[in-house]
């Protein structure tokens, strides 16, 4: 059955959706025009108004991509909407990746041991991670959260108990993959830096997602907010409003992108707080807030399948594509073969982000997660941060090295409690028809 335009308008409130797309261009103004002027401004200043600019380009990218939908076919749509997803995350990265490697041709071996470096190098070397493993786990342990927590207030409002939430079986597909790509990904932190290799390797699992979930059925894209106002505009006028949107938002990023590392970095350096930290923290929230408030949504309204399984997707995507594509642009710019080297903090950040994925894959091979999983979840994602404030700066990172233990040790308690689940997880996810999972 196909959703009219009719369809698409019912309970929507025009004047709303067209003060939420005129807020997010009214925000996204400063940052452009300060970019486009070359004024002067304090880097606090600057990197506030560059952030926001590429918040709102968010806003605008998954509006547009979520639209995007009732006009193209299902396999460009799911490459589409995998690289919308990544876009911002994937500008911050480029940005320090590129700088790395650009370092790294003029150093050499100096940006990988870290021995007479300079500020700015240990930063460039540093923080092209930063922002990788930051998104990543902010997805899990804020998004999964937050998706399991709405869900239960919603229910708890109704005079009903709610114990977590379950998947639908066809998400088997998006958990067969992100598994097979967190198995590789602990291998990440045993090595000095992420290969040419190992990017093959990951995009060889995105892609191979990509051609197994272009086999499903073509379904009605669940539309919320702006999205379901615009999907109700006429064809020419849909597709040209998404086209625009498109445009608007990546030359936005592309625009801020840089400019914003810069001027967060100087800003953390102007208050004594750790660059990395900024960037890691900071920038993921700017780019993965549309997500996580679409997901938000969705669970408000009681669909939290669609809600958890829209993150879950969005994992499988950051976890292949974002990690496999920084190799390849930091040896593009350092005119190498050599992989994007780790140093020590990064080398801690990408074991904690491992094990919290490898976690939380555990959780969801059964196809549901409690809300006690999910406060688990929650909690050592800021348990990390807590027990760093009381270990002393000579033993700083120790802290990284016990919760990936903890997280380490609870996967292997769960998997191995449902280690008879991953034979049919696998076989959902690599080999059922559609029809077959559409059945459960």
């Amino acid at each position: 059955m196909t959703t009219t335009d009719e369809d698409l308008h019912k309970g929507v409130h025009p004047g709303r959706q067209k003060l939420s797309i005129f807020m997010a261009v009214l925000v996204l103004l400063p940052g452009v025009l300060l970019r486009l002027s070359g004024a002067e401004a304090a880097e606090p200043v600057k990197a506030l108004a560059f952030g926001l600019a590429i918040v709102a380009s968010a806003f605008l990218l998954a509006w547009a991509g979520e639209v995007a939908q009732l006009d193209i076919s299902a396999g460009l749509s799911i490459a589409l909407l995998a690289l919308v997803g990544v876009l911002p995350e994937y500008a911050v990265g480029f940005v320090f990746a590129a700088k790395g490697g650009r370092d790294f041709s003029r150093f050499g071996a100096a940006c990988q041991s870290g021995a007479d470096r300079a500020a700015h190098l240990e930063s460039s070397c540093t923080l092209a991670l930063a922002n990788m493993t930051g998104a990543n786990r902010l997805l899990i342990g804020v998004g999964w959260s937050m998706v399991v927590a709405i869900g239960w207030w919603q229910w708890r409002k109704r005079g009903t108990r709610s114990s977590g939430i379950t998947l639908e079986r066809s998400h088997s597909v998006e958990l067969s993959f992100l598994t097979i790509a967190t198995m590789y990904s602990i291998t990440l932190p045993l090595k000095r830096s992420i290969t040419l290799i190992d990017a093959v390797v990951l995009v060889a699992i995105f892609v191979g997602y990509t051609i197994r979930i272009a086999r499903a059925p073509a379904e009605e894209p669940h539309l919320v907010g702006p999205s379901r106002w615009i999907g109700g505009f006429p064809v020419a006028r849909r597709r040209l409003t998404v086209l625009v949107f498109f445009v608007v938002a990546a030359g936005v990023i592309l625009l801020c992108a840089e400019h914003f590392a810069d001027s967060l970095v100087a800003t953390g350096r102007s208050f004594h707080v750790s660059d990395f930290l900024l960037v890691q923290w900071l920038a993921p929230i700017a780019s993965e807030a549309p997500e996580l408030l679409v997901a938000g949504l969705f669970a408000w309204r009681l669909n939290t399948d669609a809600g958890l399984g829209t993150l879950v997707s969005s994992k499988v995507n950051q976890w292949t594509l974002l990690i496999g594509t920084l190799p390849v642009v930091f040896a593009f710019s350092s005119h190498s073969m050599h992989g994007l080297p780790f140093l020590a903090t990064a080398q801690g950040e990408v074991l904690l982000t491992a094990s919290q994925s490898l976690f939380a894959v555990a959780i969801l091979v059964n196809l549901s997660i409690s809300n006690k999983e999910a406060l688990i979840l929650f909690g050592l994602f800021w348990a990390q941060f807590l027990v760093g404030a009381f270990v002393p700066d000579s033993a700083h990172g120790a802290e990284r090295v016990v919760v990936s233990a903890i997280y380490l040790v609870l996967a292997t308690v769960v998997l191995f409690r449902n280690r008879k689940m991953l034979r049919g997880l696998f076989h959902d996810g690599f080999r059922a028809p559609y029809a077959e999972l559409s059945e459960g």
